[in-house]
């Protein structure tokens, strides 16, 4: 089979207006980049939710080095549904030039389910990034600029939180010493840079419906503590205008295509650790108001991407999910079940058998936490046994749980025309759709209630350092924010060896940190990097380009 980008570049892909008049959008309201993809102007739309044709949201079992194939199955969903007579769009995240060199490589799917231009949506796209990249930056520069005028704010430069970004995975960068040089150079202290999708800014547009309410979520951020211990923010600063003015483009949802000519939004992507991992609520609702149905996703698993999409980007957008499917690879199940993988193309029945117990977790927690009736989706490999199949539907019987194979990375949207029939059957039944806590409980009580309830767990612990934050949060009226958990994706447990679906274990919070204008408090359990670096190989050694600008190794 030809490579992913082979296979973009041999596409030819419709005008984006013809893409838009398949939702009805008119033309006067996109600002074209190229023939190819353009920014969509919202503010001229009626985003009514009496209008909004159904959601689905997609999520996946824990991750592993096998692969899930969360967004290939979002994306050949989407074509599945056209296939069968649904007008329906994908809405999803924008890759990281980060990933992209590093070891992950691009976000917009494989084979033949793929959003184009594939090199442009893993590149450069909109400048999007650039732009959030630098509103942050902005606000850094604010910071030391004010501490060096006087300090009027009493800004203790030992407790800013605040840190500059860039798009790229640099570990040199993580911590470093700034301000050096002559007086007038700045004020010598301890910093460092965090990758773009994890800045508070990335998080805050995607969970904003417009520019203002954006510009008010950035006067709300806590850049740093003032000798009293009292939080200083954006708004203090005075630099919440200048940073949304920054942001007035990149607001605005992009509309690319499918392989197949279908709608595609692809926004914002805050880092699914640190933040909650979705594309932006505009895409989201945008999409909404013009689909049958819309598709999206939520980052890592179900315990983390589809808590947060429920918790914090639905409960803040006032949406829901009409259905979920769960992604699931046999291979993936294998490893659950303890194969190493090396050893996945051999056919090991009793291995899945022993790893659908992770499966099952997930599928459990939607229908019984959040009330949701999801679907499972088998994302298909040609090493995939027909024994290995048969026993997945055995054991899915037996937990009552609905699965559908998908082929859709071979053969497009033909290849999920069956999940696409057991979507529309999920989301016509609906559903008792709740949240997994009050956010008014306290933060120990919405922790807990993640562990055990979304984990399995048995308790938390938290260390001193954790409980001095909590005492401080709720003394500054930030502790009725929902939690986003910072924990390994590998593992219900924060260990992220600890594979399958474990019980009995505890959860530590180590820290916390709180995102006060992005609307949740962050709740860190191990060692969350918010700079990663580059692998000894990175997928950049392989990328290159030709006279004519056509770029390979891109995947």
């Amino acid at each position: 089979m030809k490579s992913d980008i082979e296979i973009a570049q041999e596409a030819t892909g419709l005008p984006i207006e013809e893409v838009a008049d398949k939702l009805g959008i008119k033309h006067d309201l996109l600002e074209p980049y190229g023939n190819d993809k353009a920014k969509v102007d919202f503010t001229k739309l009626d985003l009514d939710a009496t209008n909004f044709g159904k959601l689905v949201l997609v999520t996946a079992i824990t991750p592993t080095p096998a692969g899930e194939g969360k967004t290939t199955t979002s994306i050949g969903l989407v074509d599945g549904l056209n296939k069968i007579g649904k007008k329906a769009a994908v809405a999803m995240r924008e890759p990281s030039l980060g990933p992209v060199f590093g070891v992950k490589g691009g976000a917009a799917g494989g084979g033949y389910s793929q959003v184009i231009p594939m090199e442009d949506i893993n590149l450069h796209f909109t400048g999007d990034l650039h732009a959030i990249g630098i509103a942050t930056n902005l606000i850094a520069a604010l910071i030391d600029n004010h501490i060096h005028h006087g300090n009027e704010l009493d800004i203790d430069v030992n407790r800013i939180e605040w840190r500059r970004v860039v798009d790229m995975n640099d570990r040199q960068l993580r911590n470093i010493a700034n301000g050096l040089g002559r007086r007038a150079d700045g004020v010598p202290r301890e910093d460092g840079y965090d990758i773009v999708v994890a800045s508070e800014i990335m998080a805050a547009l995607c969970l904003s419906d417009s520019l203002s309410e954006l510009k008010e979520k950035i006067g709300k951020m806590v850049v740093a503590y003032n000798h009293d211990n009292d939080p200083v923010t954006v708004a203090d600063l005075q630099g919440q205008g200048a940073a949304a003015a920054l942001l007035k483009e990149a607001i605005k949802p992009n509309l690319v295509q499918t392989l197949e000519g279908n709608p595609a939004f692809v926004h914002g992507g805050p880092f699914a650790n640190i933040a909650h991992g979705c594309s932006s609520v505009l895409a989201t609702k945008v999409a909404m108001a013009h689909a049958d149905y819309t598709v999206t996703e939520g980052g890592f698993g179900a315990d983390l991407g589809a808590e947060k999409f429920i918790d914090i980007k639905a409960r803040q957008a006032d949406i829901k999910p009409d259905t979920a499917v769960v992604v699931a690879t046999i291979r993936a199940l294998k490893m659950h079940g303890g194969v190493d993988k090396k050893e996945l193309e051999t056919e090991n029945v009793q291995a899945l058998r022993d790893g659908m117990p992770n499966l099952v977790r997930h599928v459990n927690n939607l229908k019984n936490v959040f009330g949701i009736n999801p679907i499972v989706a088998i994302n298909q490999f040609p090493t995939d046994t027909d024994d290995e199949i048969q026993a997945l539907k055995e054991e899915c019987e037996k937990e009552d749980i609905k699965v559908v194979l998908a082929t859709n990375f071979a053969e497009g949207g033909d290849g999920a025309k069956d999940l696409a029939n057991a979507v529309i059957e999920a989301s016509e039944a609906g559903n008792d759709f709740k949240f997994a806590y009050d956010v008014n409980d306290s933060i120990e009580d919405k922790i807990e209630t993640l562990v055990k309830d979304i984990y399995g767990g048995e308790k938390v612990e938290f260390t001193r350092k954790a409980k001095a934050k909590i005492r401080k949060f709720k003394r500054h009226g930030h502790d009725k924010l929902p939690i986003c958990m910072a924990k390994t994706q590998f593992s219900f447990s924060d260990d992220k060896k600890a594979l399958g679906a474990p019980t009995g274990f505890t959860i530590t919070i180590q820290d916390l940190t709180v995102s006060a204008g992005a609307g949740f408090i962050v709740a860190k359990s191990g060692n969350i990097m918010k700079m990663p670096g580059l692998p000894k190989e990175p997928a950049a050694n392989r990328i290159d380009i030709d006279d004519k600008g056509n770029i390979t190794g891109l995947f």
